[in-house]
């Protein structure tokens, strides 16, 4: 027997994609935070990756531990856009707390799963409601006490599979997964699942145009977060020393590093070939991990926002006493404690400047988990070749949600330490060297580590004031040598950095830079641009200090607009900076509320700015 379950006017395919709603749409799980609904979101996520068609997740959620909203976005794209989208069209309404503004933002013609044991506050005239069996699948489950928010979050899936069309083997894949392959969890969640499912059919009919079908498009890839991809990518790069301080949403990188290195880097006796240490602070992490620089280790710390701020002196005098590390900053909203939870770019400046003084340090910004992955171990060689701090600038959204990628790439070259003299080097130099002294006309020295067997291997590091053989100096000559040659380090490093990404569209007038996460946004407002006449290029800046191809990108484009998830438009004045000839070409596109930036939010952006041009 169906049930009445639907009052939607809409047509068929009113609120559904530019697929028809057949796997183009975005769900919003609205849950209480705490209440165990991560299983299922992600049981959802992996299952239609599964079935093949593209799908990416976004976890938003308080800082708190339990109690306030938490939303989860699945969107699925059969076209492979798959950033943060405006609309919702499916909703699975847990919290009672927000059901009715919840509702009102569902687009026309979508559809709300409610637990159907409770009123509804409101029932759009345009929107489906379907009932789901919670309480009964509870009861049904035979769960313990402790276990019954997660079995009535399987409600949800299962109901919403029926719905979606999605295969209850995926599901059960993608619980096993999750699950870590634990059978007794697995067959306690994938049965209440399967309850719900059937219930469903027994008692749902089925109105809107909303389903999941088999495609190809997820063939060859895998899900993974940008700060898992982060920590395989600095084991395959070597690491050999991480100093951290828990704090969101850095954590898990640490937290993945631990595993990965408790199963790939130890002896054959069991015994670990790397260190982990938590220390009691920022401050002494930044300090171990530049410590263990000094002494010749592949280094690195994960931190966000206000542990970097506490790692500025630190910073500074890595900078300046020219010793190797390397800092993954998984940024977060501020200014200050901000919203620990929530997604901004607003470290660019701070950590490209950080410290005091004239320093300036190198940054790489990944767009994707595989470049996670790449620059796990390409900012610990640039470390050691430039003998400097390298932060690297990652973000919440692309730390801690899943995203599909390829395989990543082996390393196909080997681990570069750069400028090392050993014990046979300074024989054949009859013990003549400087530590600061610029041999190679590249602003880096030569530097040797603790415990080379040499009688002139030693040299006295300091933050103070010293000349090109490390001896403690005042003389103005020298310290503006000093500063000079690491000025010219700096610029050396523009040309080994990982170049920016340049997509050319024959003669466009406009252009668009941007970097990190907002990449699958730009690159979808594109084909809308495209579409409304406005052909774009695009630059994706991948580090910083910025080189000369941008220049090159803002004279052959008579508008350029830098697009970015922070107020201030950080890179905007970065580039206005690097380029002052070209610096009135130049727009700032930046909005900062605590949400990846949207495809349609870019191009409404770029369109308004090009009607006030062209009025």
């Amino acid at each position: 027997m169906s049930v009445a379950v639907s009052n939607a006017l809409s047509p068929a395919v009113a609120g559904a994609g530019r697929g028809g709603g057949v796997n183009d749409f975005s769900i919003t799980v609205a849950t209480v935070n705490g209440s165990g609904s991560q299983t299922a979101n992600n049981t959802l996520l992996r299952a239609i990756h599964r079935m093949g068609a593209p799908v990416s997740g976004k976890n938003i959620f308080p800082s708190n531990i339990q109690g306030l909203p938490t939303w989860f976005t699945i969107r699925v794209n059969r076209d492979g856009f798959l950033a943060r989208c405006d609309e919702t069209q499916i909703l699975v309404a847990m919290n009672k707390a927000t059901i009715l503004e919840d509702i009102q933002k569902l687009q026309p013609g979508g559809i709300c799963l409610y637990p159907g044991e409770e009123e509804l506050p409101n029932r759009r005239d345009d929107v489906t409601f379907y009932p789901m069996p919670v309480n009964e699948v509870v009861q049904q489950s035979g769960a313990e006490t402790r276990l019954k928010p997660y079995v009535a979050n399987m409600a949800y899936v299962g109901t919403l599979a029926y719905l979606l069309g999605i295969d209850l083997k995926e599901i059960e894949a993608a619980l096993a997964h999750n699950l870590n392959g634990k059978e007794k969890a697995i067959a306690l969640n994938l049965g209440a699942a399967k309850a719900a499912y059937e219930w469903a059919g027994e008692h749902l009919a089925k109105t809107d145009p909303f389903r999941i079908e088999r495609m190809d498009k997820t063939d060859g890839t895998f899900l993974i977060t940008g700060n898992s991809g982060a920590a395989l990518g600095a084991v395959f790069g070597g690491v050999q020393f991480v100093g951290w301080y828990p704090i969101t949403p850095a954590t898990s990188l640490v937290d993945s590093l631990k595993e990965y290195l408790r199963e790939l880097r130890c002896d054959a006796d069991g015994k670990a070939t790397y260190s982990i240490v938590q220390t009691e602070d920022e401050l002494a992490a930044i300090g171990m991990v530049i410590g263990a620089g000094w002494a010749g280790a592949r280094s690195m710390t994960s931190t966000s926002g206000p542990g970097l701020s506490l790692m500025a002196e630190f910073a500074g005098y890595a900078y300046f006493a020219e010793i190797p590390a390397v800092i993954w900053d998984v940024q977060r909203m501020g200014p200050a404690t901000g919203l620990p939870t929530r997604v901004a770019q607003g470290d660019v400046l701070p950590a490209y400047t950080l410290g005091h003084g004239d320093g300036r340090h190198v940054c790489l910004i990944p767009a994707s988990v595989a470049e996670c992955f790449e620059f796990g171990g390409t900012a610990l060689d640039l470390a050691e070749r430039l003998q400097t701090l390298v932060i690297v600038l990652s973000d919440l959204d692309l730390g801690t949600n899943l995203w599909p990628t390829p395989p990543f790439e082996y390393p196909d070259k080997p681990i570069d330490r750069g400028k090392v003299l050993t014990a046979e080097d300074l024989t054949r130099l009859e013990g003549k060297w400087q530590r600061y002294a610029d041999v190679d006309g590249d602003g880096i020295g030569y530097r040797t580590l603790p415990g080379t067997n040499h009688p002139a291997a030693g040299y006295f590091t300091r933050g103070t004031g010293h000349n090109e053989a490390a001896a403690y100096s005042e003389r103005p000559e020298e310290w503006s040598a000093n500063l000079a040659r690491l000025a010219r380090k700096h610029d050396h490093a523009r040309s080994i950095v990982p170049a920016p990404v340049i997509e050319l569209a024959g003669e466009a007038e406009v252009g668009i830079i941007s970097y990190g996460s907002n990449d699958l946004a730009v690159q979808e407002a594109r084909v809308s641009l495209e579409a409304a006449g406005v052909p774009t290029s695009y630059l994706r800046v991948r580090a910083l200090p910025l080189e000369q191809r941008l220049a090159d990108f803002l004279g052959n484009h008579e508008r350029v607009y830098v697009v970015e998830n922070n107020l201030e438009g950080q890179m905007h004045q970065l580039v206005q900076l690097h380029d002052p000839a070209g610096a009135g070409r130049v727009v700032s596109i930046a909005k900062c509320d605590g949400l990846p930036l949207t495809a349609r939010w870019i191009s409404a952006s770029i369109l308004d700015q090009e009607a006030k041009e062209k009025a």
